[in-house]
């Protein structure tokens, strides 16, 4: 029997994507192992106020730019089609019915793994999902879950790096082109985003 595919959720607004994120899933692909990352683009949250987040479309696009020289790493949109809000329980139980073929990785901060209990049906997502890769978080070191067996925590860099950060300095006119992937940088100025 084939071995399936490990395949690593990496969930998130990307708004935008910034070298953080890309530093993390590097590292979780180096020292990890999973076969490919999938960077799946959360839709427009109903909590979050509309102007600070761009159209679901243009993160998608900015994800794919800052992805593009690497054959491991996938922009998703599988969220975009599904009813919102958006819960990672329906997101996996989606993706296993469409990709038999493949196991499923959650790749979150510390700080998501000790809110993971009181996530919706949390053990439905614990049964289906193969691994947790866990990056550092400040001030969280990951609660009742670290010592779960299907938990590898990890010992990236501790990026301190906000998309808000990001956002609000661009607005003041500051240069950012070594936060953001250099096609997402180029596009954020082209486009004339965040201003």
């Amino acid at each position: 029997m084939r071995k399936k595919k490990l395949t690593g959720l990496f969930f998130g607004s990307f708004n935008p994507i910034h070298v953080g994120h890309l530093v993390i899933a590097n590292h979780i692909m180096e020292f990890n192992h999973p076969d490919e990352i999938w960077f799946v683009v959360s839709p427009q949250n109903p909590h979050k106020p509309k102007e600070t987040l761009l159209d679901d479309y243009t993160r998608l696009e900015l994800v794919n730019l800052a992805i593009t020289d690497n054959p491991a790493f996938r922009a998703c949109d599988i969220e975009f089609r599904m009813p919102k809000p958006s819960y990672t329980v329906n997101t996996l139980v989606y993706l296993t019915e469409k990709y038999p073929e493949r196991d499923f990785a959650l790749i979150m901060g510390s700080d998501n793994l000790e809110t993971l209990p009181a996530w919706k049906n949390s053990s439905e997502i614990l049964r289906m999902i193969k691994s947790i890769f866990v990056y550092p978080r400040p001030k969280h070191d990951g609660g009742s879950l670290k010592n779960d067996p299907r938990v590898s925590i990890s010992c990236a860099p501790l990026m301190e790096i906000s998309a808000s950060y990001i956002r609000n300095s661009i607005k003041q006119g500051k240069d950012m082109r070594y936060i953001l992937p250099a096609g997402v940088y180029e596009y954020v100025k082209k486009m004339n985003l965040f201003r």
